[in-house]
């Protein structure tokens, strides 16, 4: 008699859900590639950078050796002499007066 109940209508897993092995989607390759994108146009975008960045520095170079080569007259700037005498006795009176 156990065995003809066994037979009949079985009852519904309540943790059917909970137990279902969840399976990786496949929304999650769209964002790998873009990101993979984005690295490639990032690193793109630095060549780009140090290429021009090592071309300034050449220029800035043969420059400097430009100007290195043409000597320029220095002006001579003459200091005018001081008027007036400093007195060190009257302002050290003065500083310890503050």
């Amino acid at each position: 008699m156990a065995k003809n109940r066994s037979k009949g209508q079985k009852q519904k897993n309540v943790f059917q859900v909970a137990n279902k092995n969840s399976k990786p989607k496949n929304k999650t390759k769209p964002v790998a590639t873009s990101l993979k994108r984005i690295k490639v146009g990032n690193s793109d975008k630095v060549d780009n950078m140090n290429k021009i960045f090592t071309e300034v520095q050449r220029e800035v170079k043969s420059i400097s050796k430009c100007t290195a080569q043409e000597p320029t007259q220095q002006l001579q700037v003459t200091k005018p002499a001081p008027v007036e005498i400093l007195n060190m006795d009257a302002t050290a009176q003065l500083f310890s007066q503050l």
